[in-house]
């Protein structure tokens, strides 16, 4: 089975990139807008001339990691490298032949629901907060049309926190309190739930959380076992930051709720 990764330079573009060619089952080929010394990694800009498509030549899967990750992502950067890019893959994919796209999504697409206590799942409803998590929905809708009306398998994986910092450890220091240790994913979980996602027989179109087994998150994995049979094998209970979850309650209080509040108070002001 081919499979080629794009954004196969990056974070975990590299780390997936090696795991699956140390396996005899995968040829592999990546691509990645940086030049990366690596011969079977090609660069190109996904968002640019299509003139990359040629690279999709045999490929039977393409791992779609590539594009803007940041959760500050302006919009014309969201556009352009998330949802342009995305689009432009799903239709060479479609027209070349290639069978799945597995996308990484994002978590960020259910982030007002920080402060809820709702189940996290396919059949809660959406609520980005921010360009990056609006661009991610873009690109799993999109991935949804072309599946029901193109025929390429696409699998979303809503991708938790795997951090580039302190050997991916979870612990007090992760930025956004419980809400941050509640979605990390071990670099083991990532890969090997990737792989599943690559490998997984009779998937027209799933949108699939993965993170690690961390002890009170809302995140359900159980469609992601019966989509693909994955379950994580890692987890770590969060470490409450007092100070951390006070300024982020304070923060949306001040951006979010006191401004609805004052709207439907004052509706004429």
């Amino acid at each position: 089975m081919h499979v080629l990764i794009t954004g196969a330079g990056g974070h975990l573009g590299r780390k997936l990139f090696d795991f699956l060619k140390a396996d005899d089952r995968f040829v592999v080929s990546g691509l990645d807008i940086r030049p990366v010394d690596h011969p079977d990694i090609r660069k190109a800009d996904m968002s640019a001339s299509p003139d990359w498509a040629t690279l999709l030549d045999g490929v039977d899967v393409i791992v779609h990691l590539a594009g803007d990750r940041e959760p500050t992502a302006s919009w014309a950067s969201s556009v352009k490298n998330n949802m342009d890019a995305t689009l432009e893959l799903y239709h060479q994919a479609a027209q070349l032949g290639v069978s799945r796209v597995v996308l990484a999504s994002s978590n960020w697409i259910h982030g007002d629901k920080r402060f809820t206590d709702d189940l996290l799942n396919a059949e809660t409803p959406p609520g980005p907060v921010n360009a990056y998590g609006m661009s991610k929905l873009f690109c799993e809708r999109s991935g949804a049309y072309f599946a029901k009306h193109r025929g390429l398998s696409v699998i979303c994986m809503r991708i938790g926190w795997t951090q580039w910092t302190h050997n991916n450890r979870p612990g007090a220091h992760m930025a956004m309190g419980q809400w941050g240790q509640e979605m990390w994913l071990s670099d083991r979980d990532f890969l090997e739930g990737i792989k599943a996602a690559v490998v997984a027989e009779g998937v027209r179109f799933a949108a699939l959380n993965l993170m690690s087994n961390n002890p009170g998150m809302r995140w359900d994995m159980r469609e992601t076992k019966d989509a693909i049979g994955f379950e994580p094998q890692d987890g770590a209970k969060p470490t409450m930051n007092i100070k951390r979850e006070f300024q982020a309650r304070l923060k949306k209080l001040v951006m979010f709720s006191l401004p609805r509040w004052f709207e439907r108070r004052f509706p004429s002001w």
